[in-house]
């Protein structure tokens, strides 16, 4: 656990020393595991109440979850510990990678793991893949969005220094010394509810299964990119300069982007085929109705015909 110990916000007038574990008699739960949890449990039940407009059964949802999320967290947590193998001590003490209560989870390791558990499910029950993804991402940005709080109470996942008017102070508890720092944990927060709000309505509109799933790698992507590059505990890759998330974020970012372009222009083509197909369709069905309403004419003619000849004799 590190050093830090009460957090302040100068610019909003915010001094706080929030406790990392809440007591309950003899239990003891971390506020880290316990508001992770809650960021899913609300993914959830956003994911169970929306399913039937993605063609889901709510009880499919269920059955995903329980095998879904403990392969998510597994990876989330054996991809961070693989980039921080020497640096986070794991090598020389392979066991505390158990310790998940003490931090270390990475996004795109739970990614990972979630999209190819997943990918199996929708095979054995015969779902459509790309509609639950895009359920299943906008469950993510829920998640992501609250968990962030998580870093806050373990005083991790802050940026480099600065000055800024959202400097976040802390008070290092060995050195009796502030430092103020960029609030990473903060602005991901922020970015990824931003996120859901707009997909959430998308979704309503969406044109193609998939099309939030994209939205959810452009997005995010984005935000990510920018904001790994203001932390101070990225991940690298090897001996390199180069950081990991910050890499995936952007190709992640690019190839949605891309990909969304791509179907864009393609049900924009399709909708002008049928357009242009419209007025030689309207002109024969107009054609027939006209014949229609002229025989229907006719008809009530003869009949007025012989009516005012029966009146007449």
């Amino acid at each position: 656990m590190n050093e830090y110990t009460e957090i302040s916000f100068p610019g909003l007038g915010i001094q706080w020393n929030p406790d990392r574990i809440l007591s309950l008699g003899s239990l003891s739960i971390h506020y880290y595991g316990l508001i992770i949890a809650f960021g899913m449990v609300l993914a959830v039940l956003y994911g169970w109440k929306r399913s039937r407009q993605f063609g889901i059964k709510q009880n499919d949802i269920v059955d995903g979850v329980l095998i879904v999320v403990p392969i998510a967290l597994i990876c989330a947590r054996l991809y961070y510990c693989l980039f921080q193998w020497k640096a986070g001590g794991y090598a020389e003490n392979p066991i505390s990678i158990l310790y998940i209560w003490e931090g270390g989870l990475a996004i795109y390791g739970g990614v990972i793991g979630a999209v190819a558990a997943i990918a199996v499910f929708c095979k054995v029950k015969k779902i459509k893949l790309a509609a639950l993804l895009d359920l299943v991402f906008l469950g993510f940005l829920i998640g992501q969005s609250i968990g962030r709080w998580g870093n806050f109470f373990n005083r991790e996942a802050f940026g480099e220094e600065t000055n800024s008017f959202l400097k976040m102070g802390l008070m290092n508890a060995i050195t009796g010394k502030v430092t103020y720092h960029h609030p990473t944990f903060l602005y991901e927060s922020v970015w990824n509810l931003l996120g859901f709000v707009l997909l959430h309505f998308l979704s309503k509109r969406r044109k193609y299964d998939g099309q939030i799933a994209l939205g959810y790698c452009a997005w995010y992507g984005l935000g990510r990119a920018i904001i790994e590059g203001l932390r101070t505990d990225s991940l690298y890759i090897g001996n390199t300069d180069l950081r990991v998330s910050q890499l995936l974020a952007a190709l992640s970012c690019v190839v949605a982007v891309a990909v969304l372009l791509m179907m864009s222009f393609k049900t924009h083509n399709k909708a002008n085929l049928y357009v242009n197909q419209v007025p030689a369709f309207d002109e024969e069905e107009e054609e027939d109705e006209e014949d229609e309403e002229a025989e229907e004419t006719e008809k009530v003619e003869e009949a007025e015909a012989v009516e005012e000849s029966e009146t007449a004799e």
